[in-house]
């Protein structure tokens, strides 16, 4: 059974749906902050799911059967689309995935509902350092499914923002065990105002690490990863090209492979 429930700041439940397989809510409200998304379902499901329709539908694992989505409010809200949130009429929807699909290749990183902070949904993302603290240079934008990389400010071009740190670094966690064979980097490429980075490693939770080139281009940047299985994965040791000086940042890490 899945479920779906809109609860206010204080925990008053004002809108609920559920279904055997799937299930999609339709309500009216003006969200405030405080606002969440309850979805439930059995430990260890694998949900598709769209919390709003201005955004991505996309794969999110639930551990517990629980993933509340806190709905972003303010300054939070700046790596969407525009006015998405706002409109008074909003639809969540979520369906189990296939055993067929979760034992898939696929990019198993991106999830366009990962949120900053702790969550009990996966994957998600984190880091050591996030540009002036803002939400568009958020390490959570990396997995959303957006490689739009051509510009620096606001949707679609939101990025994981690295503030000048030369120890950078963002960290995937996956919520279980899975098979990775590959994986590819989408720097941000708004030149001449972007720098770029000439190399950086990865660092997996099978305990090898891999170093690789990178190089000055808008275009994804592929990577062999030998079919390692992890449950968490590190990207660092990011070296700026000397022949650039600008901001560096990466708009999108997609990383290939499937469950186990």
């Amino acid at each position: 059974m899945i479920g779906i429930s809109y609860k206010n700041s204080t925990g008053e439940l004002l809108a609920r749906a559920e279904g055997e397989c799937e299930a999609m809510l339709a309500f009216e409200t003006d969200y405030v902050d405080g606002d969440c998304i309850i979805f439930t379902a059995e430990p260890r499901t694998h949900l598709w799911l769209q919390p709003d329709a201005a955004i991505m539908p996309g794969e999110v694992y639930l551990p517990s059967g629980t993933f509340t989505w806190r709905v972003p409010c303010g300054a939070e809200r700046t790596p969407y689309s525009p006015g998405v949130f706002v409109a008074g009429r909003h639809i969540v929807s979520a369906r189990v995935m296939t055993e067929a699909e979760t034992h898939s290749r696929r990019n198993i990183a991106c999830n366009p509902a990962d949120l900053r902070g702790e969550t009990d949904g996966f994957p998600h993302m984190t880091a050591n350092v996030e540009t002036r603290g803002e939400a568009i240079f958020a390490a959570r934008n990396v997995i959303d499914g957006y490689r739009c990389n051509s510009g620096h400010w606001g949707w679609p071009y939101q990025s994981w923002g690295v503030g000048g740190r030369d120890d950078a670094c963002c960290k995937i966690e996956f919520g279980r065990e899975v098979e990775v064979d590959g994986m590819a980097i989408v720097i941000r490429a708004d030149f001449p105002h972007d720098a770029w980075w000439s190399s950086a490693e990865v660092e997996l939770s099978s305990g090898k690490t891999i170093s690789f080139p990178l190089r000055k281009t808008a275009e994804r940047q592929f990577v062999p990863l030998g079919g390692e299985r992890v449950t968490w994965m590190r990207l660092g040791n990011l070296k700026l090209s000397p022949d650039d000086p600008g901001f560096p940042a990466l708009t999108e890490w997609e990383i290939y492979g499937r469950d186990i």
